[in-house]
């Protein structure tokens, strides 16, 4: 069914380039069968439909929908008693060895049902919604099987069948090793490559391949292994990079044309002029830098100087950043990494969408989805200043406001 045409006026519209802001003021945004359709002065605008919505923005500032580009939503369990525990001294080589760390996570994940995981996991889609997050990425990873990965990613599938909000999923099955496979991570990584992945691709559960190249991960011979296999079923890739130490995984990610490397606190230049040079977007997440109290940061000036889109995001998860604001993220990207208010911004709507390679949202343009935000403020500087405040005062999901 044909939607009315919607007609958003009198809004400082913040469109979102790779320059900045993009501000337009006393704009009008038109949006037609969920896409907009003009962006622009009002007196340029085109005649309204007979059964237009007419929305008056009394000034307040419109943006596009927030993207939120990596998490690990889908998750059983918790691990605020480990979270305890290291409060209390205990260190994280002694959790592991009682079988926590990510080990926990599995478990509780594996013995949690397709529809355990969505009731878990739905409040923390609802947290990020209601702070303006249109499209988020869920990763699977915590299944390390192919029965549990394939129950991780139809959790997201149908998160997004029951809320008004876009998800992409990822395949992280190369996460960490399975319990079943001690010792063997060669073993591990042909079955991603042999079952896993093409199992899941088949079913048409995965939208990109994600790994985790890391000295306590897996290296760089195995990450390609994985990055080939998903070339073979055009699966664009994605890698956790850089993270803690330097593995030049950033390289070979750059060499498959990656949509992104995430982390990057300990990438180098070789490293960046790679990213540069293969469109690859960095995405840092402040929230796993602040709840590991890491000191080392990314290289800001070096990604600046060589061009790479720079992206902010939640990281969500249960052991390095149990954080569900992206709000929080665009302070923390300003007051941790030092990045400009504009840089934050973009890092959560135009640079997040070519960090998940949708090249129809993240900017206020003709021709592109209607997803769009509209802030209790006329200053698009206080989305990065300030957080906790309800400053969202509409949400609009391909065209429908929700």
């Amino acid at each position: 069914m044909t939607q009315p045409q919607q007609r958003i006026a009198n809004v400082t519209a913040a469109t979102m380039t790779d320059d900045g802001y993009g501000l337009l003021e006393n704009a009008t945004v038109v949006i037609d069968d969920g896409l907009i359709s003009y962006v622009g002065p009002a007196a340029e605008a085109p005649v309204a439909t007979a059964d237009a919505v007419h929305v008056d923005g009394t000034g307040q500032l419109l943006t596009p929908g927030l993207i939120d580009c990596h998490t690990h939503l889908v998750w059983a369990g918790s691990r605020a008693d480990e979270f305890a525990q290291r409060l209390h001294g205990v260190s994280y080589a002694s959790i592991a060895a009682q079988g926590g760390g990510i080990a926990a996570t599995v478990r509780a994940t594996r013995a949690a049902s397709e529809d355990d995981l969505v009731a878990v996991s739905a409040p923390r889609l609802a947290a990020l919604m209601r702070e303006g997050v249109t499209t988020v990425e869920i990763k699977s990873g915590y299944g390390l099987s192919l029965a549990d990965e394939r129950k991780q990613l139809r959790a997201a599938k149908r998160l997004a069948e029951q809320a008004p909000v876009s998800v992409q999923t990822t395949l992280l099955a190369a996460h960490a090793l399975p319990p079943e496979y001690k010792d063997n991570a060669d073993g591990y990584i042909d079955h991603i490559v042999d079952t896993i992945l093409p199992t899941l691709a088949d079913e048409h559960l995965v939208d990109a391949v994600d790994a985790f190249c890391e000295n306590v991960g897996f290296s760089v011979a195995q990450t390609e292994r994985v990055f080939a296999a998903a070339q073979q079923r055009g699966l664009p890739v994605k890698l956790h990079a850089e993270q803690l130490s330097n593995q030049q995984g950033s390289v070979l990610a750059a060499r498959y044309q990656a949509l992104s490397c995430d982390h990057l606190e300990y990438l180098d230049e070789a490293g960046v002029k790679a990213m540069a040079a293969s469109g690859t977007v960095a995405v840092l997440l402040p929230g796993a830098f602040y709840f590991l109290r890491e000191t080392k940061q990314p290289p800001l000036a070096l990604l600046r100087e060589h061009g790479v889109p720079i992206a902010l995001s939640t990281d969500a998860n249960p052991g390095t950043s149990p954080i569900l604001s992206l709000q929080l993220m665009l302070q923390m990207g300003a007051t941790l990494f030092r990045m400009t208010p504009e840089e934050c911004l973009q890092g959560v709507t135009v640079h997040a969408a070519k960090a998940l390679g949708l090249n129809d949202r993240g900017q206020i343009k003709a021709g592109l989805r209607a997803d769009l935000c509209l802030w209790k403020t006329p200053q698009p500087a206080e989305l990065t200043y300030q957080f906790g405040t309800d400053r969202l005062a509409a949400v609009w999901h391909q065209g429908v406001r929700r």
